[in-house]
């Protein structure tokens, strides 16, 4: 071998040696540059993603050869503001919190599954589910949401939430936004008494105009035949919901 050629093995092996660390510690920058990004992008009470994020990873199960067995689900926490006022925000924020733990662990264990807080207590899950068995999967996700809360002062409180979810099959061409507001609205069906849990939406209620009969979110007061009952009206149990006459859902309860 040329002593040339001899000479030039050393230093390429010298490139080579310099090269790799600078290559691996590249590499370990992105990897924190990603979970910065994503820590960023989640919702620092429950760790939950945004909006955003949901909205993507919808559409990007909407474009797969299953995508009708895609089904998103908007939910609602019964009753955060009065739970707020009666027992102070630390409170409301700790039953959010466990709300995200909860669907956090739902979707955990559905490969494929993403849950979203989408704001103040309501959030927005999508998850492949099939057919015949999506009713029972909704209905132990309410279950588990539903379970009973230990407060200070041995106090336990028992949640309740209101769902809605919209099956990308009976929705075909329509996009993650669509899904989304048809999932709201059947929510807000079930929330109000006119449907009953399970409620899938309809092509009507995703093409809707309002959700609710307004444009926004109403505000969180006592309906028109409904009532805001206080721990001071009830010493053993405190009803801190507006209370629909017609409504299976609405009912969240304080004992001690």
């Amino acid at each position: 071998m040329p002593a040339a050629t001899l000479l030039r093995q050393p230093l390429r092996t010298l490139i080579v040696a310099a090269t790799v660390p600078l290559a691996l510690a590249a590499i370990v920058d992105d990897v924190r540059m990603r979970r910065r990004l994503d820590a960023a992008r989640r919702c620092p009470l429950t760790g939950l993603h945004g909006r955003d994020v949901l909205v993507d990873h919808i559409d990007r199960k909407l474009r797969t050869s299953s995508g009708d067995d895609v089904h998103v689900l908007v939910l609602d926490g019964n009753g955060l503001k009065a739970v707020n006022d009666t027992y102070g925000h630390a409170t409301g924020d700790t039953l959010i919190r466990v709300y995200g733990r909860r669907l956090a662990r739902w979707t955990s264990d559905r490969p494929g599954a993403c849950a979203a807080r989408l704001g103040g207590d309501e959030f927005g899950v999508a998850a492949r589910l099939p057919a015949r068995a999506a009713l029972d999967e909704l209905a132990a996700l309410r279950e588990q949401l539903q379970q009973p809360l230990a407060l200070d002062g041995g106090r336990v409180l028992h949640p309740t939430v209101s769902i809605g979810f919209a099956r990308a099959g009976d929705l075909p061409g329509e996009d993650a936004s669509r899904l989304l507001r048809g999932a709201d609205k059947a929510m807000y069906e079930v929330k109000t008494g006119r449907q009953s849990f399970p409620y899938r939406t309809t092509y009507a209620d995703a093409f809707a105009e309002t959700v609710n009969g307004q444009p926004r979110r109403p505000p969180r007061r006592a309906p028109p035949g409904g009532s805001l009952m206080s721990a001071a009206s009830q010493p053993h149990a405190a009803h801190v919901l507006v209370h629909f006459p017609h409504s299976e859902m609405l009912f969240m309860e304080v004992t001690s």
